[in-house]
């Protein structure tokens, strides 16, 4: 394609966004003055796109209000974003009646999409693994501060790693700020609470790593390819990971009800859980008891989880732990007597 028709396309990309752009702003996003800006804006008209001209000191072009303009054009980030957002809506539920809408958008999307970025996206799509399960509401992360997502460039990268076996060089800095770079036989992606990692094998230290895609600078394929292991669950190996790292409080108490029943209502990837023997002729429903184990930097939002599961439950540690649980209660039972607000005078 040469350039004046790439740059006129790329015109229509710009316009397309929405908005009005000023001469000024068009002639420096395409590298070109201002007046090769009018004569790339002609051409649109020439081929029936209702480009306006608005006079003025801050005029400029736009697209007529109201026009739906064929063929839809995506940049790389944009078309990875839509497809992320119909399959997000499509776990978490939030779908029309017509649940089958999302699926033809989608394959509506791919049909226009170049098959070089479609086989990409094909790939994230392939390689993505979540550690909640489809339909599961989202349980407040308030220890986990909110963080930009990965660079686009980053993620088709090692989704195409992940596809076909191929070793990663990655540039990752560390929660501490260190800097390094390091191989990586990425074996999946998986999305958790809002963020994404890629787990696998780091050759050099011979053990399974996983990586936050936000710190990764940078991945390139490296020659080469492996065989990832039988069985490998790369969403199970991010949660485990997550519940074993260090955090500033250690917090383990222990519920009346099984293993089953308390993980199930507890924010995946903070707990450990684990049934504890039955006593004998303990019911098997009522007298089950579970301990669980967490590692979190706060403990002001765990009372309302723990009031949360419903079940009997004692607090091995910290102490801290009981004086909030303490308060928190004494607010509930403080709200349950109110009768409203006073009248206002």
């Amino acid at each position: 394609m040469s350039r004046p028709i790439a740059r006129v396309l790329m015109l229509l990309e710009l316009l397309q966004s929405g908005g009005l752009r000023t001469v000024a702003e068009l002639a420096a996003r395409l590298d070109v003055d201002e007046r090769t800006v009018r004569r790339y804006a002609q051409h649109l008209l020439d081929l029936d796109v209702p480009v306006e001209s608005v006079r003025g000191r801050h005029g400029g072009y736009r697209i007529a209000p109201g026009y739906r303009m064929p063929p839809l054009m995506l940049s790389d980030d944009e078309a990875l974003a839509v497809l992320l957002g119909l399959l997000a809506g499509r776990r978490a539920g939030l779908m029309t009646a017509t649940g089958s809408a999302s699926e033809t958008a989608a394959a509506k999307i791919r049909r226009v999409l170049p098959a070089r970025l479609g086989g990409r996206l094909d790939a994230v799509l392939g390689s993505l693994a979540f550690t909640a399960a489809p339909g599961t509401p989202a349980v407040p992360q308030t220890a986990v501060p909110q963080t930009a997502g990965p660079q686009t460039a980053v993620l088709l990268s090692l989704a195409d790693a992940v596809r076909h076996h191929r070793p990663v060089s990655i540039r990752y800095t560390a929660a501490d700020g260190r800097r390094s770079e390091r191989t990586l036989h990425p074996y999946g992606l998986v999305a958790h609470a809002g963020r994404w990692y890629v787990t696998g094998a780091d050759p050099a230290l011979g053990e399974d790593r996983s990586f936050r895609l936000d710190r990764i600078t940078e991945a390139r394929t490296l020659p080469g390819a492996f065989d990832p292991p039988a069985g490998y669950d790369p969403a199970e190996r991010v949660l485990s990971g997550i519940a074993s790292a260090p955090y500033r409080h250690e917090v383990t108490v222990r519920v009346q009800g099984t293993a089953e029943y308390v993980r199930a209502r507890l924010p995946a990837g903070i707990a450990i859980v684990e049934d504890l023997p039955s006593e004998g002729g303990a019911d098997a429903e009522t007298g089950r008891w579970s301990r669980v184990e967490m590692r979190v930097d706060r403990l002001d939002w765990l009372p309302a989880v723990l009031a949360s599961l419903d079940r009997p439950f004692a607090i091995e540690r910290p102490d801290e732990l009981r004086g909030l649980v303490t308060r928190f209660a004494a607010r509930l039972a403080e709200s349950a007597q109110r009768q409203g607000p006073p009248h206002a005078h």
